[in-house]
């Protein structure tokens, strides 16, 4: 890029600040970009973020609220949004649309996850399944005995390993201070996918 195209100082800011958050897989909103640097409105923002990706030096999905990349990114990133929290303990309501959204590398699941909870409890602790860690979940109304699953149970959420006989269901906590979780025939139950790996925040 030569002196006259290069962009002004306020702009020049803004891109280093996208770069440092892409970088660290995140992506952040024009509310959030119209924050950090004081904008009085999202419309300052998404002028900056429109002129740098007219030159190239960002990418953006069209219809994605968070849909903005480093140029020439690897094609192994994956866009997961943070939908909200479950529980590794007793049942909790998702509060679904955190409105996060993490640029993840693909490799670090398996098989591929459509969203990304919030682990809050630690009945999962000996499979290495943390309060506080993200988990990727597959979107799937059923899974196989003995897989880990997001369960919904009397519209809550919790992750548990399945465990199914020919005469019930049972969600088994890996932890020894936690007691299994009987599902009641008739009662409200769905799988609400399997997990698939998780995402340790430090």
């Amino acid at each position: 890029m030569n002196p006259v195209d290069s962009p002004s100082p306020q702009r020049a800011a803004v891109l280093a600040y996208l770069q440092r958050e892409l970088a660290a897989g995140r992506a952040p909103s024009l509310a959030e970009i119209a924050l950090a640097f004081g904008f009085a409105s999202r419309n300052a923002a998404r002028k900056h973020v429109q002129a740098l990706v007219a030159d190239g030096l960002l990418e953006q999905t069209t219809g994605r609220s968070r849909g903005l990349r480093l140029p020439g990114g690897p094609a192994d990133l994956l866009p997961l949004a943070v939908l909200g929290r479950v529980a590794a303990g007793q049942p909790i309501g998702a509060d679904i649309g955190l409105d996060q959204q993490l640029w993840l590398d693909r490799r670090l699941f398996s098989p591929t996850p459509d969203y990304l909870l919030k682990v809050q409890g630690d009945s999962m602790i000996d499979d290495g399944i943390l309060d506080g860690d993200l988990v990727g979940v597959q979107r799937s109304a059923d899974a196989r005995d003995g897989q880990t699953v997001i369960a919904r149970i009397d519209g809550e959420l919790t992750i548990k390993r399945l465990q199914r006989t020919p005469r019930r269901i049972r969600l088994l906590p890996r932890n020894p201070a936690h007691a299994p979780i009987e599902i009641e025939r008739g009662q409200d139950f769905a799988i609400e996918g399997v997990y698939c790996g998780l995402l340790r925040q430090g």
